[in-house]
């Protein structure tokens, strides 16, 4: 009898034991923000106002939003979602001090699935602590039906600015960005779900780095089917050299702590954090820019070289629908405005390596990009590096596409440049005035000394050209080499010289003659040592 008590009372201690515990750790999952229990929306009716699907909508769920909008409509506003943190995320952020700042959660949006954008508002006053959330600012920016926003405004935290015409994202979030009131601005695409315990990391990180852009760990959310897939932690934000963004694996194999902040070249763009003081006096978004595009480069380019630097925090979990093309209109076309917005950022910040851009984009060069005098003004006063720094401290990883280069850009005599009549056989090099958008007027002096523009290489064979200086395929032989002498450019097998004193019908090789100035020409970016003829022979 005395052993079915002990038991007993064993059994009832047990179960006491483990009742404290679940209370207390839902109680310190609920003060983390880690709430999934249902939310009550009394402040909309949900399905007046998803009254948005049409049949056409049923037989071509993709064509509007591209998202399926029956799989979206049909979700509840408040569903629940995985936990996609890692374990230890609970225990070490549950110690975070009460006094973190508050934030103004800043929502561009342009014709949005009303379900999608609801979700996204839902999800943040269900995972979050009220008591951090400043303001959840709705920009709408110019949408056809003003309700989309307008039936959302009861929603506590909810504020609403409609724009008058259409701006599109980036001006849209910084006209947020000086209407917000919380002293750390978080941008947030129209179309996430925000998981449990997603702010407090990254306000916790601003606090100890001021200036630093924090981004979550973007999950999944697949556009067919709204299944929330959980993304690996050790990625970072990268790009090729026609400025296409990529996720990309760190180029390390990562031995410290697991929910330690990951440094990142680049961000996505669709949710990040920052300081509101740091983001005003670091030039916030440039506002010449068009409706979206290339503003993630320009910000975190300028971030990292002008003294701030981003970082991706494993503890913060953001789901994102990610879609593969634009649902709206771009009034001056999807492609030409992405050249608009990547040109400026590569005029602005990428210095000599732009041509390498202009290299793998060469039709972005017919595009306009506008005046970046005032952006330029605002690197020189911010004493920012140059992007030699950033490819070296920031994106080493990043490889050059020529590695055997000795000089390039500009080979030119005055303010005209060599070019190329690429419409006519032979291709004949003559001299122009120098265009900083004509790709027939960049080359690239290589370390075996043949000189490259467009693939083709400067080529001269007095019997078969009857020495006028053409372009061929290369070749490698001695026909395409060259090599420096003073100012001169130095045939190596006929031991000629290019001269221009007949530039209108071509240049041509001719005896050399260090006097005459047909022959002296000038190269943008050169060390001459390395051009002449023993240092080419021993490479």
């Amino acid at each position: 009898m005395r052993r079915k008590r002990k038991i007993t009372c064993v059994v009832l201690i047990l179960v006491w034991l483990l009742g404290t515990l679940y209370i207390f750790w839902d109680g310190m999952v609920e003060n983390f923000g880690g709430s999934n229990k249902p939310f009550n929306l009394k402040s909309v009716k949900v399905e007046e106002y998803l009254k948005e699907t049409s049949e056409q909508d049923v037989q071509e769920p993709m064509r509007k939003h591209a998202f399926n909008i029956v799989i979206s409509n049909k979700l509840p506003p408040d569903r629940s979602l995985p936990d996609a943190r890692s374990s230890r995320c609970l225990s070490h952020f549950s110690s975070i001090p009460q006094s973190l700042p508050t934030t103004s959660i800043i929502i561009a949006f342009h014709n949005e699935a009303r379900s999608a954008l609801l979700r996204t508002i839902v999800s943040i006053l269900k995972r979050t602590p009220l008591e951090l959330i400043a303001e959840i600012l709705l920009i709408d920016d110019f949408s056809n039906n003003p309700q989309d926003g307008q039936l959302l405004v009861h929603i506590p935290k909810v504020k609403l600015v409609r724009n008058t015409n259409r701006e599109g994202l980036i001006r849209s979030r910084v006209k947020g960005s000086k209407l917000a009131k919380g002293k750390i601005l978080t941008f947030m695409d129209s179309h996430c779900e925000v998981n449990v315990g997603w702010l407090q990391p990254l306000l916790q990180r601003i606090i100890q780095e001021p200036k630093c852009i924090v981004t979550p760990v973007i999950d999944v959310i697949d556009k067919e089917s709204f299944v929330y897939t959980r993304a690996p932690e050790i990625l970072q934000g990268g790009f090729d050299w026609s400025l296409n963004f990529r996720w990309e694996e760190q180029p390390y194999k990562r031995k410290v702590d697991e929910i330690k902040p990951v440094k990142t070249p680049v961000i996505s763009g669709s949710i990040f954090s920052v300081n509101k003081d740091w983001f005003d006096n670091v030039g916030r978004l440039d506002t010449k820019m068009d409706i979206w595009g290339g503003e993630n480069f320009e910000l975190s380019f300028r971030t990292w070289m002008c003294g701030g630097m981003m970082e991706i925090i494993p503890c913060s979990r953001v789901g994102h629908v990610n879609r593969k093309q634009h649902p709206y209109i771009f009034p001056d076309g999807n492609v030409n405005t992405y050249l608009k917005n990547t040109r400026r950022t590569v005029e602005i910040w990428m210095d000599e390596y732009k041509r390498f851009f202009y290299a793998a984009r060469p039709s972005s060069r017919m595009q306009a990009f506008g005046d970046i005098s005032e952006r330029r003004n605002l690197r020189v006063k911010l004493h920012c590096e140059n992007f030699r720094w950033y490819l070296e401290h920031v994106y080493p990883n990043l490889k050059l596409p020529v590695s055997d280069e000795l000089a390039y850009g500009h080979i030119k005599q005055g303010d005209h440049c060599i070019d190329l009549d690429p419409g006519q056989l032979p291709v004949i090099t003559k001299l122009r005035f120098c265009s900083e958008s004509k790709m027939a007027q960049d080359w690239s002096w290589r370390r075996k000394g043949i000189i490259v523009s467009n693939g083709m290489c400067l080529t001269s064979d007095p019997l078969v050209t009857h020495d006028y200086v053409v372009v061929q395929f290369c070749n490698y032989g001695d026909n395409q080499r060259w090599y420096r002498h003073l100012k001169q450019i130095v045939h190596e097998s006929t031991g000629l010289c290019i001269d221009s004193h007949d530039s209108g019908k071509g240049l041509i090789v001719a005896d050399c003659d260090d006097s005459l100035d047909t022959q002296q020409w000038e190269i943008t970016v050169e060390n001459p040592a390395s051009l002449e003829k023993e240092y080419l022979d021993n490479t």
